[in-house]
């Protein structure tokens, strides 16, 4: 995974507009033989960035900003109030210049993209990982009943956990995904993580992507 060529004052700028609407093409799987009707949770309106009735451009939460940190690679994320804990892989674009998502094989494996920015760095940091497999529930089948105020905790491989408050969770249809909201640098160091949601089908797996959005509030 490239470990031993990063430094520590690494930065990385990515053109998201360019890469958005493929960013997860590879997590729509198909649950074939798997019964988890309804379906993954889905964003409550009140979790929404803006609320909801608001569709304005995101910004971050209030507050003291927190000094960002340099580079360096992402090695595990937790989110305790959906009892996440999962080892993160490096993902990248593939021959076809879209975004790879992790192994589906590993439910509990999620993929910091990294040829963008690091967890805690300054700008937009993004994780992805799967809803679901074939075999049932994947690593962030819950992210759609996360709501405001919530803590995500990145663990990064120079040894500094970035911790991160969650601000707004979305559903955006895939054919129709705000890029620049999404992936926009805010002037802040923030973190997106990233899945699919909204309908599904055999035919066509899901047809949106659950968006969580959240930005650094402490480092230790």
């Amino acid at each position: 995974m490239g470990r031993d060529q990063w430094g520590t004052g690494r930065s990385r700028r990515t053109p998201w507009g360019a890469i958005a609407l493929v960013m997860l093409t590879g997590l729509a799987l198909m649950r074939n033989g798997v019964e988890t009707s309804p379906g993954p949770p889905q964003p409550a309106a009140a979790a929404s960035v803006a609320g909801p009735r608001d569709t304005g451009v995101s910004a971050p939460v209030g507050g003291e900003a927190v000094e960002p940190l340099a580079y360096a690679p992402a090695a595990r994320i937790r989110i305790p109030s959906i009892q996440v804990d999962a080892p993160v892989v490096d993902v990248n674009l593939d021959p076809a210049g879209w975004i790879e998502a992790p192994p589906a094989q590993d439910p509990n494996l999620a993929g910091w993209y990294q040829n963008g920015i690091a967890p805690g760095q300054r700008g937009t940091s993004v994780m992805v990982g799967h809803v679901d497999n074939l075999a049932g529930p994947a690593v962030f089948y819950g992210l759609g009943s996360l709501d405001r105020g919530q803590e995500i905790e990145v663990s990064r491989y120079d040894g500094r956990i970035a911790v991160f408050e969650i601000y707004g969770v979305e559903v955006f249809a895939k054919n129709d995904f705000p890029g620049a909201r999404v992936y926009g640098d805010t002037g802040q160091a923030e973190l997106r993580v990233i899945t699919c949601g909204g309908g599904y089908s055999k035919a066509d797996g899901y047809d949106a992507n659950v968006v969580v959005f959240a930005r650094l509030v402490e480092t230790r």
